[in-house]
């Protein structure tokens, strides 16, 4: 019973049809295919604003791609300690802008404030001695499963472009965060300031494809030439734009985030005490007794160990096709 990570989780039907619906067909190549040219007007209708979109093959290349397009290699970004950039992605973002570094900030449960911002960067001259910070990356939902609110977003935003920073938002779990805000997508995203969004899908039943959403007009020319650079974008391109359109039309992206926010949800409420964090999308962290995590083990539950070695913390993921039988079991577990 995997509650490992979304990531194992397994292709959605809407997915898998729209791959097979493009495999017979003859289409043009590098973006000029049928399915590729809707991207734009898809994404631009669901969102209630222009924008373009790249699709790319992995959230570590959205993520590392949008910020190339941001900062120079003198540069910064400023993000939160556990920020995925930072903990996950093994230097890319410093790789792909040519040695921009990152700044960290402590948020709670996740989040930052202009407040932790202005505290944390008060030692930052900015003189030529010292990195010029150039964007402000938001994960969303964050690595402790909290979700940023549209003023949360706005006010950051705000504060980051009153000292001329750019704003990307990862959103590998954007989906979960919007349904639990039910908020229109555009709220949390360009009309609360973000420029580029890292458009997640493979966690919430995609299967090889994300997408950067840019809504800076300005920022796409040169994520155009970045993305070719380094090698993700595929000459048969439809298969990644047909992936990305079965999950917004017809609100697939939305099903399959409300049924593994559901999910959590239930785990949550048998967790009680043991949460570490505000349970706001589709991961719990628990701090448990000792002796429980080898329990859990032994009755077939299998999930990461989470925090200092001998913490006893682990995190829990659920995924948009999470077996209700395997909810309920783990639920009871927790119970007991």
């Amino acid at each position: 019973m995997n509650f490992k990570s979304d990531n194992a989780a397994s292709v959605c039907p809407a997915v898998l049809d729209a791959i097979l619906s493009a495999a017979p067909s003859a289409a043009a190549a590098y973006d000029d295919d049928e399915w590729s040219s809707r991207l734009d007007g898809a994404f631009s209708a669901l969102f209630g604003h222009d924008c373009t979109v790249l699709p790319v093959n992995t959230g570590t290349a959205a993520n590392a791609l949008a910020l190339a397009a941001m900062v120079p290699g003198y540069g910064a970004v400023v993000c939160e300690t556990d920020a995925h950039i930072h903990v996950d992605e093994c230097g890319a973002p410093e790789f792909f802008t040519g040695g921009a570094k990152l700044l960290l900030v402590k948020g709670e449960h996740g989040r930052l404030t202009p407040e932790r911002l202005a505290a944390g960067l008060a030692a930052h001259r900015g003189d030529a001695h010292q990195v010029q910070i150039g964007a402000l990356s938001l994960t969303q939902a964050t690595e402790a499963g909290t979700v940023y609110t549209p003023d949360m977003v706005a006010a950051l935003a705000a504060h980051a472009k009153a000292r001329g920073w750019r704003v990307h938002m990862d959103g590998a779990r954007f989906a979960n965060a919007v349904a639990h805000l039910g908020c229109h997508p555009g709220d949390v995203t360009w009309r609360a300031g973000v420029d580029v969004l890292s458009f997640g899908a493979i966690k919430n039943g995609g299967m090889t494809a994300e997408a950067l959403v840019v809504f800076a007009p300005d920022l796409a020319p040169r994520l155009r030439f970045l993305r070719k650079r380094a090698g993700q974008m595929p000459s048969k391109g439809r298969f990644q734009a047909a992936q990305l359109l079965a999950m917004i039309e017809g609100d697939v992206w939305l099903a399959n985030a409300r049924a593994a926010n559901a999910a959590a949800a239930q785990l949550a409420a048998a967790a009680g005490a043991r949460l570490r964090y505000p349970v706001e999308a589709n991961e719990l962290f628990l701090k448990m007794h000792p002796g429980e995590v080898s329990r859990l083990r032994a009755q077939g539950f299998d999930f990461y160990d989470w925090g200092d070695a001998g913490s006893d913390e682990i995190r829990l993921v659920t995924a948009w096709d999470i077996p209700p039988a395997h909810v309920a079991a783990l639920a009871e577990a927790l119970e007991q």
